[in-house]
């Protein structure tokens, strides 16, 4: 990544990490206060029907009904506050975060997105929250760039390493021009982001024959971020 490049790259997650913090106010807001109002109301349609059962009787399915509606409101307004929480990571864990983020995504795509995490030991933090930055762009592009009919984010152990795939069946790109081009805003992100936890970042692609991210920690000294033709991809 050249000087520009990475100041670029700086700015833009500067930018970013000012838009968290404001999504995170949000979470807060919505968990902390609008959940909890939420669950109140719950509670005192609860003590209503029962105050009013014996001399009401419609009363108790009518408040049963307006209770489930309120519970899935409720549910909405948790799984919004966990999609806007950059923090996810930090407090549920890698797996579950991206649990999340496919979530997320399969409203986005059509095709098959799917998620395989086997990790014999917990990722450190700041491994993590890495791991969950570059899946987040990887996936994006591919949702939005490879025409691919199935994704797939894995996290698995290889040999002493931990190794997130992010892979595709679709479009592809020319690894070599790539080389001489300057990357897209999502490759210059994901290479950010792995340089600033010491990962190693790799792109094996080729016209037609799909895409794969690969991320590696702890990484081989001197590698950190290559582009690849598909001809290597195991």
């Amino acid at each position: 990544m050249s000087e520009y490049e990475q100041s670029l790259a700086r700015m833009i997650v500067t930018l970013m990490s000012a838009q968290e913090q404001e999504w995170a106010r949000v979470a807060r807001v919505l968990h902390d206060e609008v959940g909890q109002i939420m669950s109140a109301v719950g509670l005192q349609l609860d003590v209503l029907r029962m105050d009013l059962r014996a001399r009401c009787p419609d009363i108790e399915p009518r408040t049963a009904e307006i209770q489930l509606l309120l519970e899935r409101a409720v549910q909405q307004v948790r799984d919004l506050s966990y999609e806007l929480n950059p923090a996810v990571v930090e407090k549920a864990g890698l797996q579950f975060a991206l649990e999340r983020l496919i979530g997320r995504y399969r409203g986005k795509f059509s095709g098959s997105l799917r998620l395989m995490v086997d990790l014999a030991e917990r990722v450190p933090p700041q491994i993590a929250s890495a791991f969950y930055k570059i899946a987040d762009q990887a996936v994006d592009n591919a949702v939005r760039h490879s025409q691919s009919s199935q994704i797939e984010v894995l996290v698995k152990p290889v040999q002493k390493s931990t190794v997130l795939e992010i892979r595709d069946q679709g479009v592809g790109f020319s690894a070599a021009r790539m080389k001489d081009s300057a990357p897209g805003l999502g490759l210059l992100l994901m290479d950010y982001y792995a340089s600033q936890a010491s990962l190693d970042l790799e792109v094996i692609t080729a016209p037609g024959e799909g895409t794969m991210v690969r991320v590696t920690h702890p990484g081989q000294p001197g590698q950190k971020f290559s582009i690849s033709a598909n001809s290597s991809r195991q």
